[in-house]
């Protein structure tokens, strides 16, 4: 059975006209956007306070929007899918939960930092008022890790996916799928990442809901029950290692399961040592903070639960078929780790129409996210956003030549971000952590996390490789070391020489006021007014109740009773299932797209195109006097 690689369903002109051809026009669009954003409301992207923050003025509608735009990596669309296609229907409930609670929790973070450091703009702001020069610089290196690397696994899976669908060479891939996001991310700042992160997701989301409905209603399918039936009646059903009876249709997955737990911790690391998503936080106005990430949050669940349960369980019964890319052979391992479940599943169903939609979502999930990451690199770097770009592409590529697949990335990335989390919470909530227990605890945490990695893989595969250290079990127990040796060190170091952090310290980070911007003042006493520190402290307490109640929710109350019952799902019980993650996935797509247009968003467009025909009228009358005075002088 030959192992050759399908032909890629579009061509190469196809490939570089989106990667190249539609990165320089949404470049164009944000130019022009910008300068109208400026014109309209005095918002000047070459100020610092928008470039970074937005002017603090985003509504809920669109940071909810922002939210769910973050967090579609093209690593998600890839992966949950391609895991779905290894583990079955429990890895799509857990890839949801391990993006959505943390969401949910940082949402109480967002709110701490308008309380006690309303002007800040950045994390690591935070951190070198808090604990001064040398911490700092620590916090630049974690934070800078976790950029790098999150934009290193997007651009590693997107890559290799664009590479499959139109044959363009993944390395220039790697270079090219940047290259507008630079541009305006570069003229926009972060109201630009905000607005095509907008407009990527509005695209995304009607994307997702048509393919996921296409793949049940595609001829060889045609229903939910029958995907249900063909899933039972594979060759390899019952087959399954680690699930009960060997069934894709359990919810009892020890390796679904070992994923959750390394993406449940690895993702609280991604977000809360991002500072992307702070600043996105900083960016949101007061009202907005808490209700945005919470909605956003439980938003987006729908997507990798929904379209990871669709086209992984999908693949498997369209892999029987004619229709299928590789058929009569099934994909190879090399091929499913490369994220290219998703890629064949779209060829198999809408040929080339199907090709072109993932294509088109690929690119806008990479370039939404790559904006962010940039702003985020940017802020840490002195605004290098060049520099940083061409960085991660050749760290990609770099990763591509040693033979590093999206799989390997997916699991390993927690053991080098996660050291921080519980030391960057304190920073913000713990007034006694000590500067030696914020710059030992991380330090300690990460070595810890390595000599776990390298020693379990070593005892369990008997060497240190590319193949051992992917493997699950190396990277669930390095993860959770990385993530909770800090914990303890952190503590005991505190107690033994307490610190006695007074927040108004915190005070002393001033809004920037650029050369060409007009002064940006502060008034103290009206930001902390009674009214208004009551309502941020209410905030807080919901914040803090949404947290407790997602996790316990979506991670206690659900999936692990489930992993617990050892049963197969019955059909009545898929069909609900799936429905109910189709209804959930168009509510996601009402929240992305249409309410940050009911939230403010439609009446700035009016406010703007009015502008312009206003300007434009204005223009034609100054034209028709010149000409009447040219004439009169004649």
């Amino acid at each position: 059975m030959s192992d050759t690689s399908p032909a890629p369903p579009l061509s190469q002109g196809v490939g570089y006209g989106v990667v190249i051809g539609l990165g320089v026009a949404f470049a164009i669009g944000m130019v022009l956007t910008t300068r109208a954003l400026k014109k309209v409301f005095g918002e000047d992207s070459h100020t610092t306070e928008t470039f970074m923050v937005a002017n603090r003025k985003v509504g809920t509608g669109l940071t909810a929007s922002a939210v769910i735009s973050s967090w579609t990596f093209t690593s998600a669309l890839l992966g949950a899918p391609y895991l779905t296609y290894w583990h079955g229907v429990a890895l799509p409930i857990w890839w949801a939960n391990g993006q959505s609670v943390m969401i949910c929790c940082f949402a109480f973070l967002a709110i701490q930092a308008k309380l006690k450091a309303p002007n800040a703009h950045t994390l690591l702001e935070l951190i070198r008022v808090r604990y001064g020069a040398t911490v700092h610089i620590l916090w630049i290196a974690m934070a800078l890790i976790n950029n790098i690397f999150n934009f290193t696994s997007m651009l590693v899976g997107a890559s290799t996916a664009v590479s499959a669908l139109t044959g363009i060479n993944v390395y220039a891939c790697t270079y090219l799928l940047p290259l507008g996001v630079v541009v305006y991310t570069y003229w926009g700042g972060l109201r630009a990442t905000f607005l095509t992160d907008y407009i990527h997701t509005f695209i995304i989301m009607i994307v997702l809901v048509w393919f996921s409905l296409k793949v049940i209603a595609t001829a060889e399918i045609g229903s939910i029950t029958a995907l249900y039936d063909l899933v039972k009646s594979l060759p390899q059903e019952g087959t399954v290692a680690g699930n009960h009876a060997g069934s894709y249709l359990s919810m009892t997955s020890n390796e679904s399961l070992f994923f959750g737990i390394i993406h449940i911790v690895t993702n609280f690391g991604i977000v809360f040592m991002d500072t992307g998503f702070w600043q996105k936080g900083f960016s949101a106005d007061i009202a907005a903070a808490v209700p945005g990430y919470i909605i956003g949050g439980n938003a987006y669940f729908a997507i990798p639960f929904t379209f990871g349960t669709v086209v992984g369980l999908g693949a498997l019964a369209l892999e029987q078929t004619p229709i299928w890319p590789t058929y009569p052979r099934r994909m190879t391992q090399a091929e499913v780790s490369g994220g290219l479940v998703l890629p064949y599943t779209a060829s198999a169903v809408a040929g080339k129409g199907g090709a072109a939609a993932i294509l088109l979502i690929l690119f806008m999930a990479c370039t939404s996210v790559a904006s962010a990451q940039l702003i985020a690199v940017s802020s840490i770097v002195s605004f290098d956003i060049y520099g940083g770009a061409l960085f991660v592409s050749t760290f990609a590529t770099v990763l591509h030549k040693g033979g590093v697949d999206l799989n390997w990335l997916i699991y390993m990335i927690g053991i080098v971000i996660c050291p921080g989390t519980f030391p960057t919470c304190f920073a913000l909530l713990w007034r006694k952590q000590s500067r030696i227990a914020a710059f030992v605890s991380p330090i300690a945490g990460m070595a810890a996390g390595f000599a776990v990695w390298f020693g379990t893989a070593y005892k369990l595969y008997g060497g240190i490789s590319i193949t051992t250290t992917g493997k699950t079990l190396p990277c669930m127990y390095a993860c959770l070391t990385s993530m909770f040796v800090p914990l303890p060190v952190a503590v005991s170091l505190s107690y033994l020489r307490p610190a006695k952090f007074n927040w108004d310290e915190f005070l002393k980070i001033e809004r920037i006021s650029d050369n060409n911007a007009a002064e940006m003042r502060f008034d103290r006493n009206a930001y902390f007014s009674p009214e208004r520190v009551k309502y941020m402290k209410r905030m807080s307490r919901i914040a803090a109740i949404w947290a407790i109640a997602t996790f316990f929710g979506q991670i206690v109350l659900w999936p692990l009773p489930m992993y617990g019952a050892k049963t197969v799902m019955s059909k009545g019980l898929f069909v609900a299932w799936v429905v109910v993650g189709l209804v959930w996935l168009f509510i996601t797509l009402l929240v992305a797209n249409f309410y940050p247009l009911i939230d403010g968003g439609l009446q700035q467009i009016w406010q703007v195109i009015a502008a312009v025909r206003k300007t434009r009228k204005s223009a034609g009358d100054e034209s028709a006097e010149v000409i009447e005075v040219d004439v009169q002088k004649t």
